[in-house]
């Protein structure tokens, strides 16, 4: 069962205007969570995705480990270190405390979760500060669905994740890929983008899928770009089902444009390089 396709006109009617006059702030703040002993480019993508979206600012949470490494990558990011290399009750509860004015909090890309309740913790504290939430990755996992169900959440599962975070296999052909995504965004009250060589949206009512991408985006990276490109049209307060499938056009297309110069040796940052040219076409300002 599949309803609308993404297009370029269709993306446009969703991006929102900036004011002439807007201030920093008003075109919205993204927080990242994420980072390891192992990965530290992983919250680096999805924070500089989000950053080049067009939001004004992003604070990245990660591990004091990784924080100075990452600083030094761009001077664009807040980085806020954390003390412990895993995300703990007690580094839960930390964030959770010293959380910024954002609008929309990326949890997941490269983290190392040391337990079920610390997770719950974070997810559940910044829903209850009014955070919008995109989850991927090491956030997406079964005993999170409670806390998050009915709540402005986006999670962005591949097939494998989505098994483990549902319990079923989303299936191998398109329809059946739509239902089972459909059936559980309906069950959870929340919105899947379901990644694959054909992306599936769905907010447990609308279903939209999405075409845009290629082979070369097979590269690791490319879904913590994806995940820092929903956060960043979220914070510009558009819905999570607009939010989620707009980005999912937005970073497929980004792809190809990098194929056509690169082949099939792109790397996740020539994605980024590419988001300026491709959301150029959707910038309108009005007084």
């Amino acid at each position: 069962m599949t309803g609308g396709e993404t297009s370029a006109e269709w993306v446009g009617s969703v991006i929102p205007p900036r004011r002439s006059g807007s201030r920093k702030g008003e075109n919205g703040v993204v927080m990242v969570v994420g980072g390891s002993r192992l990965y530290h480019g992983a919250p680096f993508l999805t924070a500089m995705a989000a950053m080049r979206s067009g939001v004004d600012l992003v604070y990245l949470f990660v591990p004091e480990k990784i924080a100075t490494p990452i600083r030094a990558l761009s001077p664009s990011l807040i980085v806020n270190p954390l003390t412990d290399v895993k995300l703990t009750r007690r580094i839960s509860e930390q964030i959770v405390s010293n959380s910024p004015q954002a609008d929309v909090g990326a949890i997941g890309p490269g983290l190392s979760v040391a337990s079920e309740p610390a997770l719950n913790m974070l997810l559940g504290g910044l829903l209850e500060k009014g955070l919008k939430l995109v989850l991927d990755a090491s956030a997406l996992q079964p005993y999170i669905l409670e806390t998050i169900r009915g709540k402005d959440v986006v999670v962005t599962p591949h097939a494998g994740e989505f098994s483990r975070l549902f319990g079923i296999p989303p299936g191998s052909t398109l329809e059946e890929r739509c239902n089972a995504a459909k059936m559980m965004a309906s069950k959870y009250g929340i919105v899947i983008l379901l990644k694959g060589q054909i992306d599936v949206i769905t907010d447990g009512e609308r279903v939209m899928v999405n075409r845009t991408g290629t082979c070369a985006m097979t590269v690791g990276g490319t879904g913590d770009v994806l995940t820092g490109l929903v956060a960043g049209l979220m914070a510009k307060r558009i819905r999570g089902f607009e939010a989620a499938a707009a980005a999912a056009y937005i970073n497929g297309l980004c792809g190809e444009l990098a194929a056509k110069i690169l082949g099939l040796h792109i790397l996740p940052t020539d994605l980024i390089d590419k988001i300026p040219q491709v959301m150029k076409s959707f910038d309108k300002i009005v007084s």
